[in-house]
């Protein structure tokens, strides 16, 4: 029994070195479609040719630990067990660069264990999901802020009802014995039809009186390092 339980455990997968090459060089090759799929999908600040090129090395090293693995029990759990300790704790700048950390750890372990096809064709589909949606973004919120003498908030209030309707979501407002200071959310949208309609919006608010500042600052959810 125990003799027979060796056997299992130090079974060693048959790899050639041309299946070796193979599955390293097609985990490589799939690993710049999908660089080439995150450099097409993410623009301005939130790309970085540093995590792309790093999709690529992963994608290799994950062909490559599959292919060492193989059909090895026995470092099949040596390398859980190794794993289980290792934390990542990187900040992704944006929510789908999770998606592609999981896309090449996928493609590796597809190309590793000699299922090409199958790397291949998810590949695929999910390039295209991100070419016609991955470089969709979400409207960037504006925030309107005005700082100004108590004695006129009613007619700051007033104003920007005026121009932005309920458009303009009020979502602080602070006051103490003389000053008072208000933001505002609103579509950058909503923003540009305001300025295109009223071209001296901000002049219009210091026309109120006693206004220290009016600031228009846009909030999004992205992270930067």
């Amino acid at each position: 029994m125990k003799e027979t339980l060796y056997n299992l455990l130090a079974k060693q997968g048959d790899m050639t070195w041309q299946q070796i090459i193979l599955n390293v060089g097609v985990s490589a090759l799939i690993g710049v479609v999908i660089y080439i799929s995150y450099m097409l999908s993410h623009k301005g600040t939130i790309y970085s040719k540093k995590f792309g090129v790093t999709l690529v090395a992963l994608t290799v090293m994950t062909g490559t630990v599959m292919t060492v693995i193989g059909n090895n029990i026995a470092l099949s759990l040596g390398m859980v067990g190794a794993l289980s300790i290792v934390r990542f704790r990187t900040a992704l700048k944006d929510s789908r660069d999770t998606v592609y950390v999981f896309w090449t750890i996928i493609v590796g372990i597809c190309c590793g264990v000699g299922d090409y096809v199958v790397a291949a064709t998810g590949s695929t589909a999910v390039f295209l999901v991100f070419l016609l949606f991955g470089a969709v973004r979400s409207d960037t919120r504006m925030l309107l802020v005005i700082r100004a003498d108590r004695s006129i908030g009613d007619n700051i209030e007033a104003l920007v009802f005026q121009y932005f309707s309920r458009s303009a979501v009020l979502r602080v407002k602070n006051t103490n014995g003389s000053r008072v200071e208000y933001i505002y959310e609103m579509s950058r949208r909503t923003l540009e039809k305001a300025q295109s309609e009223h071209s001296s919006l901000t002049d219009d608010f210091y026309r109120l009186g006693p206004v220290e500042s009016v600031n228009i600052v846009a909030q999004s959810d992205e992270i930067y390092n």
